[in-house]
């Protein structure tokens, strides 16, 4: 293969690594948190640039060290794997590189995260950023152990409940406490309404792969319950999400129009109700792109409505 074919066919491995669909979801939770501090009248424009970067970061060290977690464990390998193929299965890239990419993105994840707090110094007591930091390294921790390393908690059905807490509440929560430097009500319902459809995303991934998850010994929750009950589950995320976000309205929005986002749940909805229906699992793919994108557009509509 000629260098430039070379170049561009491992260029498009390592776009394929990082998962783009999944970025815009975390970027939609950095959004939903900044917004928020930026409802109150307290906004720093670099805490909105590091907290969305590191948001990134994180999701990005979570994807490559999936990626790197699933191949050594042989879940990758089976042969049965619905989902598109990942990038050392296919083998376009080596674990040694893999390996040295999640080295190098856990570096920039911590350097972001000391920029943050350095510059949260100025405004948030010692206490704090000794808590923002343990949270911050239990963060990295997270995303590496999802499916890496000696008993991954992915493996052991853990994979919804952390992608919820840190996907949801720690990130929006912390990025409202670094703009604002206090601790209220007012990001809880959001957070937990993020969190919630990011774990839902996930469920549909589980749901897709779940006989060939069985088979390599990750037990996720779509192995444990059953594809229907799975999809009782999903609707109950979507759901509790929505029922989430209208109380946040109920208790914080002025006017009507501040409530306008909440127009894009038919749209989960309508995805639900898909779901319930699909009875293929390799024909559930397309609505993991889909309810990553649906929840960026819902997390952007939130963050203009509940400005104007």
């Amino acid at each position: 293969m000629p260098k430039s074919n070379q170049l561009g066919f491992r260029l498009k491995a390592w776009i394929s690594a990082s998962r783009p669909r999944t970025l815009f979801l975390a970027f939609s939770v950095a959004l939903c948190g900044n917004a928020i501090a930026f409802s109150t009248g307290i906004f720093n424009v670099l805490v909105f640039i590091l907290t969305s970067l590191l948001t990134l970061a994180l999701q990005l060290l979570s994807n490559l060290s999936n990626d790197l977690g699933d191949f050594e464990h042989g879940t990758d390998i089976t042969g049965n794997r619905i989902g598109p193929q990942r990038a050392l299965q296919s083998k376009a890239i080596t674990a040694k590189a893999m390996k040295r990419a999640i080295y190098l993105c856990s570096l920039l994840c911590a350097a972001i995260g000391i920029s943050l707090l350095y510059h949260a110094l100025q405004f948030i007591s010692i206490f704090y950023i000794i808590i923002l930091t343990g949270i911050g390294i239990a963060c990295i921790f997270a995303a590496i152990k999802y499916t890496s390393g000696k008993n991954p908690y992915g493996y052991k059905g853990w994979g919804d409940f952390f992608s919820f807490l840190f996907f949801g509440p720690v990130a929006i929560i912390g990025t409202y406490f670094l703009h604002t430097g206090n601790i209220d009500f007012i990001p809880v319902l959001p957070s937990i309404a993020l969190g919630l459809l990011t774990a839902s995303v996930l469920n549909i991934n589980n749901m897709r792969d779940m006989e060939n998850d069985e088979q390599s010994g990750k037990i996720t929750i779509p192995v444990r319950i059953g594809l229907q009950n799975a999809k009782h589950y999903h609707g109950l995320l979507n759901f509790a999400a929505f029922f989430c976000l209208v109380t946040y309205s109920v208790l914080y929005a002025n006017y009507y129009y501040q409530t306008i986002y909440l127009v894009i749940f038919l749209f989960f909805f309508r995805i639900n109700y898909k779901i319930y229906n699909t009875a293929e699992k390799k024909d559930l793919d397309p609505y993991l792109k889909q309810t990553a994108l649906t929840t960026f557009l819902l997390s952007l509509l939130f963050s203009i409505c509940i400005n104007l």
